[in-house]
């Protein structure tokens, strides 16, 4: 991969050239990113379960002996001149039994990984972004564009959607943006019941130095992230453990990130 990177201005024509950090050289490790982003993906899962006692609170009992009435050796509730007296309970597949699996609450889904696992895995992952066959295979349509894609700090201080949108015109991804706005899908069923109506592609991430305003511009467009390059993950970009989204990156942004990489490689950064 190339050292360096020309800027693209607003209209989407290519300045002058930038350095990139040295971790879009990282070897790419595409079954690395999947497991950090399992992995990392649990950390935002809440537990559920069952009462333990669900479809237990009964005085249903097992005939002793079981046999030689006729009816079926399973545990009937006690009692006389009740609705419920001769009843079946206690027991699963049954009219107001318990479940027979339920899920518990004191499973264990929160993972670990190590430092240096997690590390290597977010590296990796942002050099996917410099790969087009990567990008192209996430079904991005970014035409005969040049990664990783770097453009002006003036894209962090948009405040309008629309103006969002004609850059994004203007950097040649307009059918980047047909496809993300035409893949929104209306769900139907349980899904919808639980607050999951929508169903849309995954677009570009923008990652900033310094969001002053492109953050709440670009939420209206489907599928378009904004990110603060401190706070970057494996999460946004590799949505579903598949690396290689196109990302955007802020001229400052990749400065930012070449000071956090030097820092972690222990070297010294001059003023």
């Amino acid at each position: 991969m190339a050292d360096s990177v020309k800027v693209l201005d607003m209209n989407g024509k290519p300045g002058d050239a930038i350095d990139l950090p040295g971790v879009f050289s990282t070897p790419l490790r595409p079954d690395l990113v999947q497991r950090a982003w399992w992995i990392l993906h649990s950390h935002g899962l809440q537990p559920y379960g069952r009462d333990p006692m669900a479809g237990n609170r009964t005085s249903a009992e097992t005939g002793n002996p079981p046999t030689g009435r006729g009816v079926s050796r399973i545990p009937r509730i006690k009692g006389a001149g009740s609705s419920k007296s001769g009843q079946a309970g206690g027991v699963a597949s049954i009219v107001g039994g318990r479940l027979p699996h339920p899920p518990r609450s004191e499973k264990v889904i929160y993972r670990k990984i190590n430092v240096k696992e997690r590390k290597l895995a977010l590296n990796t992952a942002i050099a996917f972004t410099a790969d087009a066959t990567a990008v192209a295979w996430r079904g991005h349509k970014t035409g005969k564009m040049k990664f990783p894609v770097v453009v002006p700090d003036e894209l962090e201080v948009l405040e309008k959607t629309a103006a969002v949108e004609a850059f994004l015109v203007d950097l040649g991804l307009a059918d980047e943006l047909k496809r993300v706005y035409g893949g929104v899908k209306r769900r139907s069923g349980k899904a919808r019941m639980r607050g999951r109506t929508n169903r849309k592609k995954v677009g570009p991430l923008i990652v900033v130095s310094n969001d002053r305003g492109v953050g709440k511009a670009a939420k209206s467009i489907p599928g378009v992230e904004v990110v603060p390059v401190d706070s970057l993950s494996v999460l946004p970009l590799a949505p579903g453990g598949v690396a290689g989204r196109l990302t955007i990156w802020t001229r400052s942004a990749i400065e930012v990130l070449g000071t956090m990489s030097a820092k972690r490689e222990g070297m010294k950064i001059e003023a």
